[in-house]
């Protein structure tokens, strides 16, 4: 077979996009069973709002980049105008992150970060597939001793982390992608939900009859 042979025959297929589409729609469906713990998660976010808290996000590689993405939804909005929310994602400030790794080594990337931002009431929300990664772990164990509440986005069997957070929503499968995936869809589906809350809270009120503006 000539090279030009080789990537014609190896250039992505319809169906393999198909497949990949399904397996994925079976995962998600497979994570329905999930959603109470995940209106959970959405309550203690409100509370953590609500209180005056922080929204503190981490993870690693893809799961570095939801963590980025959804701390990005609170921060700006997901699909409606409202008040901009306080949340951080734990892994952006390559000084911090370099700094860390290169003095304390890089297992306490997120844990100094939540040692010196974190304040009880606050919350964590960590995502992993493995559940395993050395640097969640001792962020979470961090943020339980200084009084922060710990939700983790897992799959498979939770890994270590399940029983370290107060909250683990572990979506059923042991595809990495499709992990990926379903975690960033019910985080978006509470994003919407706190969209629609604030949008309610703010929402101007009649001033009673009488009343002074």
């Amino acid at each position: 077979m000539s090279r030009d042979d080789a990537v014609q025959a190896g250039k992505p297929r319809a169906e393999a996009v198909r497949t990949h589409l399904r397996s994925l729609a079976d995962t998600a469906r497979a994570a329905e069973a999930l959603v109470d713990d995940v209106a959970r998660a959405g309550a203690w976010i409100v509370d953590t709002l609500e209180s005056g808290g922080t929204l503190y996000f981490c993870g690693n590689g893809g799961s570095a980049a939801d963590a980025q993405h959804l701390a990005a939804e609170y921060v700006v909005r997901f699909t409606r105008e409202r008040r901009a929310l306080p949340a951080v994602a734990l892994t952006v400030d390559t000084s911090v992150l370099t700094a860390a790794g290169n003095d304390f080594g890089f297992d306490e990337v997120f844990a100094r970060q939540v040692a010196a931002l974190g304040r009880p009431g606050d919350l964590l929300i960590l995502h992993s597939t493995s559940g395993r990664s050395p640097n969640l772990l001792r962020a979470a164990q961090v943020a339980k001793s200084g009084g922060l509440r710990t939700v983790a986005f897992l799959a498979r069997d939770g890994g270590s982390l399940r029983s370290l957070v107060d909250l683990a929503i572990v979506v059923p499968t042991d595809v990495t992608a499709h992990a990926q995936e379903v975690h960033l869809a019910l985080g978006h589906a509470v994003c919407d939900e706190v969209d629609r809350l604030y949008v309610e809270i703010d929402r101007p009120r009649d001033t009673p009859s009488g009343g002074v503006e």
